[in-house]
């Protein structure tokens, strides 16, 4: 249960706590403490056991945290568990790239369906994903409603896919146009992925590195 209005940057955290449980569960490790923990992750205990309280009460005092039960207290506070669905807009090399490569199911999100505009992949399925043109959109929405919308089309289409998929009930677009989206309509999120601003953030550091 949340107990306060949580900061993004202890949102951002979440997810590599996530993934470092995760990895000590499949390691075998059945406890840790808030030490061990903040010092893997490069944080202190104290950051820990603050960004942890933002949720409820974890831990015990003397014993630390249960891995296996952290890992899916965190799982429930990102949202793992809530059965959501994605569908995909643009099947060209990016897109296809996720469809392939990337595994939506590792975080809580099912990948339902895709769309797109080509006739050589509309009709088709990628990695078991059926494929269907755009104009299709509202009419499978409808039908097969779904929390996510990932965006991967030109950016000049990137607006009026993002509103279509609004208008549709999607409540949060993931966006890898690199269009910043401005949406007006209450409860729906974007997620802005530009690759380019961490190549460059990468591009500074070893510059300025002595």
């Amino acid at each position: 249960m949340k107990k306060q209005k949580v900061s993004s940057a202890v949102i951002r955290r979440l997810p590599r706590y996530y993934r470092h449980l995760n990895d000590l569960y499949q390691a075998g490790v059945e406890r840790i403490s808030s030490n061990a923990l903040g010092s893997s992750l490069g944080l202190t205990a104290s950051q820990i056991r603050q960004d942890l309280s933002c949720f409820g009460e974890f831990g015990q005092q003397g014993y630390g945290y249960n891995v296996g039960t952290l890992r899916d207290e965190v799982a429930d506070i990102l949202g793992m568990n809530r059965g959501h669905s994605a569908v995909i807009l643009g099947v060209g090399n990016l897109g296809r790239a996720l469809m392939e490569n990337f595994h939506f199911e590792r975080s809580g999100v099912a990948l339902a369906a895709a769309f797109d505009v080509a006739p050589q992949v509309v009709g088709r399925q990628v990695s078991g994903v059926p494929v269907y043109h755009v104009d299709q959109l509202e009419e499978y929405l409808g039908r097969q409603p779904a929390s996510i919308g990932v965006l991967t089309v030109p950016g000049r289409a990137a607006a009026g896919i993002a509103k279509r998929l609004v208008g549709a009930g999607v409540k949060g677009i993931w966006n890898f146009t690199n269009i910043e989206l401005s949406l007006e309509e209450p409860g729906v999120v974007v997620e802005d992925v530009h690759f380019a601003d961490s190549l460059l953030a990468l591009s500074y550091m070893i510059s300025e590195a002595p």
